[in-house]
């Protein structure tokens, strides 16, 4: 079982109480550069939907059991009368800017220039996925908080589905008729997105409970309704079997170390 870190003052060594939040910040990096690397494939050549399923597959098993076995039962233990609602909380959010603000859109969605053809759709659109990865970086940086393994796991489940959301972001933009410069900086937009959820996770250290909730809730939503809806597109047992081993990465990976 994780256990929650000292608090900074209790333990008298500065850097070491920072570590948390530098090391959420470099992943968080590195999650920004899948970001834009999914941006660029879309630029470079017209694509397969069969190379983003696969993604999209593997990435939905991931989340799902990351959000099922790790963040929610582990936000629970931490806060056992609030964790339920603010999870809930975290689900209904992303919920509402993906699918009540915006154009109803999905991860993997193709460049469809008759759904986004409007400028304004799009870039409602953009908003959407901003609000996704806000609370990406605030389960970083609240799994890290907590303890290494909560934080490698939970990183783990975001970069698997970062060049999907790249890919989308553009296809998005480039269907929209904007231009490639517009369509990077908006993917790029992603990726600064996520810094600012790290760093207000930070700034709130004392509430890493709910900002674990909250986003347990967002990756379980994301992982159910966004990825699975798209791996369900695709039949035949090959893609159900990449799903299966995205949930077996997690388990696998629990029972090696877990105890981090």
């Amino acid at each position: 079982m994780t256990r929650p870190r000292k608090q900074a003052t209790e333990t008298g060594y500065p850097l070491l109480e920072m570590f948390p939040l530098i090391l959420s910040l470099i992943l968080g990096i590195i999650a920004g550069v899948a970001n834009i690397f999914g941006g660029v494939i879309v630029y470079a050549r017209p694509w397969s939907r069969t190379f983003l399923a696969y993604f999209i597959a593997l990435g939905s098993g991931f989340m799902l059991a990351t959000a099922l076995t790790e963040m929610i039962p582990e936000s629970i233990r931490l806060a056992p009368l609030q964790a339920s609602l603010l999870i809930l909380a975290g689900y209904f959010i992303v919920h509402f800017f993906e699918h009540s603000w915006p154009a109803h859109f999905h991860f993997g969605e193709e460049t469809h220039a008759d759904e986004f053809v409007n400028s304004r759709v799009a870039f409602t659109a953009l908003t959407g996925l901003l609000i996704h990865t806000f609370f990406d970086g605030v389960a970083i940086a609240s799994g890290f908080l907590i303890s290494t393994w909560l934080g490698m796991v939970i990183f783990g489940a975001v970069i698997l589905h970062n060049i999907p959301e790249g890919f989308t972001m553009a296809s998005i933009m480039l269907a929209a008729k904007k231009s490639r410069p517009q369509g990077l900086l908006a993917v790029s937009a992603l990726g600064v997105s996520r810094i600012i959820g790290i760093l207000a996770m930070a700034a709130a250290e004392r509430r890493v409970s709910y900002g674990l909730a909250i986003s347990g809730g967002v990756t379980l939503y994301v992982a159910a309704s966004d990825l699975i809806p798209e791996v369900n597109k695709m039949p035949g047992l090959r893609i159900a079997l990449v799903v299966a081993a995205g949930v077996l990465m997690v388990i696998v990976l629990r029972l090696l170390f877990a105890t981090a």
